[in-house]
């Protein structure tokens, strides 16, 4: 049985069509706050787990200088044609990011998580913290769009507010952590959108 620490496991479900977490858009949350009066000074951008770009090719839409990460080659294949056909900047990679620290130390302003962190086994989510602060530069931010479902098993698997602060805080400013309001319909109610500053 394949485990969803290996890419093989995602690249089956994009090859299979089943890629439940695929809206087919950039997450709306992302749309409101960029459009939003305390939108992020551009920068440098890291979008993890970045699946078919939407969110990637959205924030360089606003100006910034993206890159998007999978370890499934389908995914990222898609994403490059999906920049190339609407002339986007972003590039896309395909990378484990527990690797990015060696490649990409403190070298984002900004990193992007929606549907990561909710992915990957409950048990690496310490290292998943310690990767985003080792490629963000000081002051860096975390802009997150965090899953908060309370459904047994996964992926995705559920966190709960108080289980994000804990894990972020000691070397994250937790600038807002806040319940998202204009969710996709079958998402209402479960999902948490935050900025979270390097300390």
């Amino acid at each position: 049985m394949q485990s969803i620490t290996e890419s093989s496991y995602w690249e089956e479900r994009y090859q299979e069509q089943t890629p439940r977490w695929d809206l087919g858009e950039a997450a709306p949350p992302f749309l409101s706050l960029l459009n939003s009066e305390n939108k992020p000074n551009l920068g440098k951008t890291a979008v993890l787990g970045c699946g078919r770009g939407y969110d990637a090719l959205l924030f360089a839409e606003h100006g910034f200088e993206v890159v998007g990460f999978d370890f499934a080659p389908t995914a990222i294949a898609d994403s490059i044609s999906l920049a190339k056909t609407t002339n986007n900047t972003a590039q896309f990679l395909q990378r484990d990011i527990f690797n990015l620290a060696t490649e990409f130390p403190d070298y984002f302003d900004y990193v992007v998580e929606h549907t990561c962190f909710c992915a990957i086994p409950p048990e690496r989510r310490t290292e998943y913290v310690q990767l985003v602060r080792s490629i963000l530069r000081p002051n860096g931010e975390l802009i997150a769009l965090f899953f908060t479902h309370s459904r047994p098993g996964g992926p995705p698997f559920g966190s709960t507010p108080t289980e994000i602060r804990q894990y972020f805080e000691a070397d994250f400013e937790i600038l807002f952590l806040e319940p998202v309001l204009n969710s996709v319909p079958s998402r209402q109610g479960e999902e948490h959108i935050a900025r979270f500053r390097v300390r």
